[in-house]
């Protein structure tokens, strides 16, 4: 499969360039879940993530801390006011739901979605 090539090719590629041994490579992998992890003060990781966006590496991320409450709780807020500030991490939404955000129509209320599906199945009976 490409991804799992593509995978394996990146941490030869880290291996080589990094230098690392066989324990090395194997502890970066088992502490990020085999994902790219960025270590370091808020700047720097603030700096890494700048630097994928503007470059094309990237258009989003998702943040996989190992210890959720605490580390996500510091990434939002040390790295995040950093990101905003440099324009590339929004404040303010024009929708209050995810649906709206991306200009998708409201889910239908469940006595709505009941009605469409009970008018669905009586015209499929008369046909």
């Amino acid at each position: 499969m490409e991804a799992s090539k593509s995978r394996a090719i990146g941490y030869v590629e880290a291996t080589l360039r990094d230098g690392l041994t066989l324990r090395q490579l194997l502890k970066r992998l088992a502490g990020a879940r085999g994902h790219f992890a960025i270590a370091g003060t808020p700047e720097q990781v603030a700096d890494t993530i700048e630097d994928w966006f503007n470059t094309g590496a990237a258009d989003g991320f998702n943040v996989m801390p190992p210890i959720i409450t605490q580390q996500l709780e510091l990434f939002a807020n040390e790295v995040v006011p950093i990101l905003r500030k440099r324009g590339l991490f929004r404040g303010d939404y024009s929708g209050s739901s995810l649906r709206s955000h991306f200009g998708l129509q409201p889910l239908p209320s469940t006595r709505d979605a009941q009605r469409a599906a009970a008018n669905l199945h009586s015209t499929a009976e008369v046909d």
